[in-house]
């Protein structure tokens, strides 16, 4: 007898983007550039030298890419706002014509009958705010709280589901500590301040949205379960490294569990105590989390890696996606029970889920077939299940990515749609994978319980 998958009444099934990586059009209408526009076009910064410059040309499809969406069954979509669309400075004026993309937008989502999800940063920082020292200047919280303040005035009531940061950890490891993302400093100094400007950000946010907004507000974390390579203590202390590092360093403070001690062991020097007020303003009560899953960490004591001192290691037998990222999705249902167990069973919305393999340039006779991501999909999807089964209060669920789209600095080489892009004409084709999406949301997940042939 199969298990029964059918996921609880009013689950909400979805698809997420990002401004930078979809939308083209980066300097349209009165636009700001961006860090993101900056590093592209700076040489040798990105796979073949892409740009989003034209992306998923969605600034000027978005009409077409809702269609879409309302073929396709999705009854919410995540994305974000690029802040210098609306406030081309980064703070001050408001540019109208910026703003009314996003009006556009939410209003033909609403008329389909679809939830707009809307994040507030997805990593594109205004470059007239980076001139100004970006997430190194303490007076970027109030720049935040001011820009997202406007957001709310306009959209609060049309949008109900708001999300102020997408990813702190990885704004900060890859673009302030490794370089490979904007805006492309290596410096184990300005990492933690801007890890804890970020999360002074959020709160900022959170506290206006009380002031304004009357509906959820949420903050999105990138978690990964760690597990050490070996029974050695050097591999044991490594992943617990690793584990405050990515995991703890944003979960505790926003759940107002302080900062986790090791951030002292692992930043040495660079690391400042938060002070009381900081602790609470990072901690203001968020409605829900938004958690974005890929893969787990099996992490080696490596002294040579900062700041860490980890290195991943690969498990023999295991599949793993272009982006070398293992297909492990018992990860995900211990990642929930995680935030069950230690942090009071918050609302929970799996904000981002998916994986890259190779897809043709070009669909062939209208069809994609990708059986791996189809698989990825569906066991996941039975882990985010699981979870609930054990008492984890989620919500909902957003395939990443709607849409094949600029994979940052590594170009157009890595595809996450579920939709299948042809860059060269802009053509959209449904991957088998969005086709069987489709069907997992008109059952509301019953169809999982049957197995996919490839």
């Amino acid at each position: 007898m199969s298990k029964d998958y059918t996921f609880p009444e009013g689950f909400l099934w979805g698809a997420a983007t990002s401004a930078y990586q979809i939308e083209g059009s980066p300097l349209a209408d009165g636009a700001g550039p961006s860090v993101w526009h900056r590093f592209v076009h700076t040489p040798g910064q990105t796979m073949l030298g892409e740009t989003g410059d034209i992306a998923c040309d969605h600034y000027n499809m978005y009409r077409d890419d809702i269609q879409l969406m309302r073929k396709l069954g999705l009854q919410a979509y995540r994305f974000s706002v690029n802040w210098g669309r609306v406030f081309p400075e980064g703070t001050g004026r408001i540019n109208e014509a910026g703003l009314g993309f996003y009006d556009r937008l939410i209003d033909g989502l609403l008329e389909a009958g679809i939830e707009p999800l809307l994040t507030l940063y997805h990593w594109d920082l205004p470059a007239a705010l980076d001139d100004r020292g970006g997430w190194l200047n303490p007076d970027i919280a109030t720049w935040f709280a001011d820009y997202a303040g406007a957001m709310y005035e306009r959209f609060d009531g049309r949008v109900k589901k708001w999300a102020t940061l997408n990813e702190p950890w990885v704004i900060t490891d890859g673009g302030y500590l490794h370089g490979a993302l904007a805006p492309g400093h290596e410096s184990l100094f300005e990492t933690p301040i801007a890890s804890r400007n970020l999360m002074l950000a959020h709160g900022a946010a959170v506290k206006r949205y009380r002031e304004i907004g009357k509906h959820e507000i949420g903050l999105v974390l990138n978690l990964e379960p760690k597990f050490p390579a070996s029974d050695s203590e050097a591999d044991f202390k490594t992943a617990e490294r690793s584990d405050a590092y990515m995991n703890h360093q944003y979960m505790d403070p926003a759940f107002g569990r302080g900062c986790p001690p090791l951030m002292k062991e692992i930043f040495g020097p660079a690391w400042r105590d938060w002070t009381d007020e900081e602790l609470a303003l990072a901690a203001q009560p968020i409605d829900w989390l938004g958690v974005n899953y890929y893969t787990r960490g099996v992490m080696m004591y490596d002294p040579g890696k900062w700041p860490v001192g980890a290195s991943y290691v690969q498990q023999p037998g295991k599949t793993y996606t272009e982006t070398g990222w293992e297909v492990y999705e018992e990860g995900l249902t211990k990642t929930l029970m995680w935030i069950k167990d230690t942090y009071g069973n918050p609302p929970v919305y799996i904000t981002e889920n998916g994986s890259a393999f190779y897809d043709p340039p070009k669909a062939s006779n209208g069809r994609v077939q990708d059986p791996l991501r189809l698989d990825y999909l569906q066991r996941h999807l039975r882990s985010v299940h699981s979870a609930i089964g054990q008492g984890a209060d989620i919500r909902g669920y957003m395939a990443w990515s709607l849409l094949d789209n600029l994979e940052w600095s590594l170009g157009f080489s890595k595809r996450f749609g579920i939709v299948h892009v042809d860059f060269e004409t802009q053509d959209r084709t449904p991957k088998d994978s969005a086709l069987f999406y489709s069907k997992v949301i008109a059952s509301n997940g019953a169809v999982l319980s049957e197995e996919v042939a490839s």
